[in-house]
């Protein structure tokens, strides 16, 4: 047709077909939609537990440096110490922590399973070197402790802990590539013999709540590891059972039993100073330092009601602040333990989980008057270089165990920096400075 326009070939020229916007999904017309969507991609992300178990940690560890610092200022004074006494042993024990913490972090599966039986073995053995007269030493009326020189002393049954964890997790998973679990004696034993074996030598010190840290961790390997309903509500009585009986022999047991839920300042005095603490904090607290209940009214208030301490200087805004950092901590080992093909690192991720989790509600629950003082530290937060250097490790495992996760190792090797490497692509490839140099683009991968 005269007048219209032609291609260079003679051909009529290809009508485009004009692009038209992208039809809107489902969810672009709510704005409150996006975030949600972002923040479930943001979970689904395979560095999302690594992310978490390090973050939280890092945090409730800095976190309780600084409520170790403020709490135990007058309890050392008094002691006729420098007021930062323990704050500096703690931050000693912090630093090794975070050794330890990274040497965890980086071993293979392999080498944890192999240093399951030589710390079972040295558990039991400082465990049992603590009742040897003129070695094991007694703290508060329980001797669980082994004195080192100076004033550096260690708790073995924080070792046991980390023990049945590894151990349990290495005799299940080996049981159950055989297909022997089954069977009820393969369930229980040697499992629960072992387990009684370090319940044992922790209540020949009276440390009762240790014993139901370590009660804890072997229900939960045995719910993890599929065990019956019968059998494990079998489990659950005869523990219930030989507690009661533990209990009713102490007159102080039943004292801190007595304390649950009391107001009588009399007989309850460090419970219900630990609600005193809580109560006076309000919304954002009475301010770093200012606490009123640590200066000789509130016992252990730099380790076992650390938690009171933090309420009253703190407020609801810093109690809610810890409750999440160890929430989001249980979840990362939950998601560890779910995700994962490997049973070792299922057993193990939950044992660990159940360990720092339930030691974290007891303690928080006896401060708050809802359960008996067991005198059991809050994990990674109370003072005790004891406490904190097994708990530290076990950490690590977990982020081991997040790392080791296949789109997990994908994702961090894309993250990994190789600065300076060449393309090797010909010379057509590259910009014109390339070109005339003769060399390919020089590709710069950044985080």
């Amino acid at each position: 047709m005269p007048g219209s326009p032609r291609s260079r070939t003679g051909r009529p020229p290809v009508q485009r077909a004009v692009a038209r916007p992208p039809a809107a999904g489902p969810g672009d017309g709510n704005p409150l939609r996006n975030p949600v969507v972002r923040m479930r991609r943001a979970w689904d992300r395979p560095l999302t537990a690594y992310y978490l178990l390090l973050g939280a940690s890092l945090l409730i560890t800095v976190l309780g440096l600084v409520m170790v610092y403020s709490a135990s200022q007058i309890t050392a004074l008094q002691m006729s110490l420098p007021g930062s006494y323990f704050f500096r042993k703690q931050l000693l024990a912090a630093a090794i922590g975070a050794g330890l913490l990274l040497a965890a972090a980086r071993m293979p599966v392999k080498l944890h399973r192999a240093l399951a039986y030589p710390i079972l073995a040295g558990a039991v053995f400082l465990m049992a070197l603590v009742q040897v007269p003129g070695i094991g030493v007694a703290v508060n009326g329980n001797q669980n402790w082994i004195a080192l020189g100076g004033s550096f002393q260690i708790q073995p049954s924080e070792i046991g802990k980390l023990a049945l964890v590894l151990w349990g997790a290495d005799l299940i998973a080996r049981k159950q590539d055989k297909r022997l679990l089954t069977q009820w004696k393969h369930m229980l034993v040697p499992l629960v013999p072992v387990a009684f074996l370090l319940l044992g030598l922790i209540m020949m010190g009276g440390d009762m709540g240790t014993a139901i840290i370590l009660t804890a961790i072997l229900f939960g390997l045995l719910w993890l590891a599929g065990a019956p309903t019968r059998l494990f509500m079998g489990v659950l009585a005869f523990a219930a059972v030989i507690g009661a009986l533990l209990i009713r022999s102490s007159p102080n047991r039943l004292d801190r039993f007595a304390c649950v839920g009391s107001t009588d300042a009399e007989k309850c005095w460090q419970a219900v100073h630990g609600i005193y603490a809580l109560a006076s904090g309000g919304l954002f607290g009475s301010g770093l330092g200012a606490s009123v209940e640590k200066w000789g009214q509130l016992p252990e208030a730099h380790t076992d009601f650390i938690f009171a301490v933090t309420g009253e200087e703190l407020g609801l805004a810093g109690t809610l602040s810890v409750l999440v950092l160890f929430a989001a901590l249980g979840y990362a080992g939950i998601r560890v333990a779910g995700r994962t093909e490997d049973l070792f690192v299922r057993y193990a991720a939950g044992g660990v989980t159940t360990w720092i989790t339930a030691q974290a509600v007891i303690n928080i629950g006896a401060v708050l008057g809802l359960l008996p003082i067991a005198g059991v530290p809050l994990p990674l937060f109370s003072y005790g270089g004891s406490a904190l250097l097994p708990t530290m490790f076990a950490v690590g495992l977990l982020i081991a165990f997040a790392r080791d996760e296949p789109a997990a190792r994908a994702a961090l090797a894309m993250r990994q920096p190789r600065f300076g490497r060449k393309r090797t692509g010909g010379l057509t490839s590259g910009r014109g400075s390339d070109r005339a140099s003769g060399r390919g683009p020089r590709r710069w991968n950044t985080m």
